[in-house]
């Protein structure tokens, strides 16, 4: 779904795995597909599973987990302003063969529907909407380059020496959008304070209708390509990622009790086995084991 060069950067350690002390927490490291893989107790922020967790990756489509959190920072933002949906962000899904929201040209989708529209189905043409609403500059291609700025502004903020965005969704012409597992797992544990994005992730599926071109009004639907959620007990987010150089990607949450962790997988093809084995060690559990996947319908996106 992703054209990406095939670009891997590499600046940690191979593998390295730690635990985070914890009465309930399996005693065994689980071996995972990824080829790196990151687990961190949202509290405290400690290391609970580590494997490359340094290494640089392309990330694909996870990158809209930073586009949605710019979004969401904006001072003042009205999740209720209206955008209208230009040719351009269709042309731009046929042109990369992108994951797409079906966004109809002339719609007006609310800023909170084209949050749903980025995130669940992983629409390219939402994601580019958004970049083009909240960036700054009198072209499309000035305001979504700014934005892709606000990206790499938010990631200096966070501390995150390993990352760096040229895209506003994930597809990247010359393989500088990249990040590590740990990271990543910042920005998740960064996006997941707002609880408009906790909303938004945690949902399985979502209806949206938007004042039509023709004057009268469409109904979206979307469903989450996340099938993690609906599949292991707790999980509450958070986004899926696929590319021809960054793999099966997938960032994570998930509660139980008192106690939520967040993880992220790069490159992994068994991703979601990965992540409940990961979230197995975390919670002290064999969930994994006999988890059976959501399945989306026939006509949902796939990312």
């Amino acid at each position: 779904m992703r054209r990406a060069a095939a670009v891997t950067l590499a600046t940690g350690a191979l593998l390295s795995v730690s635990a985070l002390a914890a009465p309930a927490q399996a005693a065994t490291a689980p071996t995972v597909s990824a080829k790196g893989a990151f687990l961190l107790n949202n509290a405290s922020s400690a290391t609970v599973y580590s494997k490359a967790a340094d290494t640089r990756r392309q990330m694909a489509s996870t990158t809209k987990v930073m586009t949605a959190a710019v979004v969401l920072s904006t001072k003042g933002v009205d999740l209720n302003r209206k955008v209208t949906v230009k040719q351009a962000y269709r042309d731009y899904v046929t042109k990369e063969g992108a994951s797409t929201a079906d966004l109809r040209t002339g719609d007006k989708m609310t800023v909170r529907q084209l949050l749903y529209a980025t995130l669940l189905p992983s629409g390219c043409d939402a994601a580019y909407a958004l970049a083009d609403t909240f960036g700054t500059g009198s072209t499309t291609a000035a305001r979504t380059k700014s934005f892709v700025s606000k990206m790499n502004a938010k990631a200096t903020e966070l501390k995150l020496k390993n990352t760096k965005f040229d895209s506003f969704d994930g597809i990247s012409g010359g393989g500088n959008n990249y990040s590590t597992p740990r990271d990543l797992a910042k920005v998740a544990q960064y996006a997941m304070k707002n609880t408009n994005f906790r909303t938004v992730v945690k949902a399985t599926s979502y209806k949206a209708t938007a004042p039509a071109s023709n004057g009268g009004s469409r109904t979206y639907t979307w469903y989450n390509t996340n099938k993690l959620l609906g599949s292991y007990k707790g999980a509450i987010g958070i986004k899926t990622g696929t590319g021809t150089a960054a793999g099966p990607c997938l960032i994570f949450a998930a509660t139980r009790g008192s106690k939520t962790v967040v993880g992220v997988i790069l490159n992994g093809s068994d991703r979601y086995k990965d992540a409940a084995k990961m979230l197995d060690y975390g919670f002290g559990s064999s969930t994994a084991k006999t988890m059976k996947l959501r399945t989306l319908p026939s006509d949902a996106q796939r990312d």
